[in-house]
């Protein structure tokens, strides 16, 4: 079988898009990450590689438990016990993160690489001002005076476009709103000017319109600042417009990569088709159903042999009940782990 081609797009879209001239500044390559129980290991993610280039926004998607968060937390070496890195290299710049010593990944995380977590309200302390705490990351990181670092810390609440910036700094984290204290979690990610933020679910608990808000901030700010971004979130209608490639993920594993807008136009794996087809429409009928994935994800200490996705998928074939699938060739740029599109494997991503 030959390798599928977008649909689409011209072919000069295609050829073009396989060369990027900006350098990876993020190269995950194997990466396996376990928790190990009195039944044995568990493979939370699982022989996973992608990278981010400089001033790239990529999003990692996928359902709950499929192992976005703890890829996220495995680059910021922040898996805590009984889980651990357990194979793959994490390289920022060239650095392989996993074979650094505890401080110097101290050093990296804030001044190379922030991160942004869900729920900002269980990651600001409620007994100090909101001045203090992003002080506090700034000294920690650059080594200001008290005097310097509340200043930066105005400056940086003035950036993520906070009212009253300097009046801010002096409230307490259940004196602002939810998108307020979001945009205190991004004002101290960036304070020590990162070049690789990792936002995980940056939009969750927070209504519609402050959801939009934050988005247009991040995306601002990339623009302003040359950020890379990794965002992490089961949101395709924010990756749409935000991003400009997407990582699928299920069961620990990438099952497609693809640049946003052919995903979008021509989805490789069956697993990405299911989840766009639940997306929501405007066009369906107000009686119509929304089409879902049949069954269940399966529990990841009993996972399937072959294919992962082989109970729940349409296109199941007796090849996908046999050995895993490595990621095949669709077009530059673009591939997914899945025997539809046949045996060119992309030798780097098996």
């Amino acid at each position: 079988m030959t390798a599928a081609q977008p649909v689409g797009l011209p072919e000069s879209t295609v050829a073009d898009r396989d060369v990027d001239p900006r350098e990876a500044i993020l190269e995950v390559k194997n990466l396996r990450t376990s928790f190990f129980s009195a039944e044995g290991p568990v493979h939370a993610v699982d022989n996973v590689s992608f990278n981010v280039r400089r001033g790239e926004a990529v999003a990692l998607v996928g359902e709950s438990g499929c192992g976005k968060s703890v890829t996220a937390m495995s680059i910021m070496r922040l898996v805590t016990p009984p889980g651990r890195v357990t194979a793959g290299e994490i390289r920022f710049k060239g650095r392989d993160l996993a074979a650094l010593s505890e401080r110097a990944m101290r050093s990296v995380r804030g001044n190379d690489i922030a991160m942004v977590f869900q729920e900002p309200m269980t990651s600001l302390n409620p007994v100090f001002k909101v001045g203090d705490q992003v002080a506090e990351a700034i000294r920690i990181h650059q080594r200001l005076s008290k005097k310097a670092a509340w200043q930066r810390a105005g400056e940086m609440l003035e950036l993520v476009s906070i009212p009253d910036p300097h009046k801010r700094l002096y409230d307490y984290p259940h004196q602002l709103s939810g998108g307020m204290r979001q945009r205190v979690m991004i004002a101290m990610a960036l304070s020590c000017d990162p070049e690789l933020l990792i936002a995980d679910e940056p939009t969750t608990a927070l209504d519609v319109t402050i959801q939009a808000q934050i988005m247009e901030l991040l995306a601002s700010l990339q623009q302003r600042l040359g950020l890379a971004i990794l965002l992490i979130t089961h949101d395709l209608g924010v990756v749409a417009e935000f991003c400009e490639r997407i990582i699928v993920m299920y069961t620990g594993r990438i099952v497609e990569e693809s640049p946003v807008r052919d995903l979008f136009a021509n989805p490789a794996h069956p697993y990405t088709r299911g989840l766009l087809k639940s997306l929501p429409s405007v066009s369906r009928g107000e009686k119509t159903r929304l089409p879902t994935i049949a069954g269940m994800v399966p529990p990841i200490t009993n996972l399937p042999p072959g294919c992962k996705f082989n109970p729940r998928c349409p296109d199941v074939m007796p090849i996908c009940l046999g050995n895993e699938p490595a990621r095949m060739i669709v077009a530059p740029g673009h591939d997914a782990r899945c025997y539809l599109h046949g045996d060119e494997a992309d030798p780097e991503r098996l």
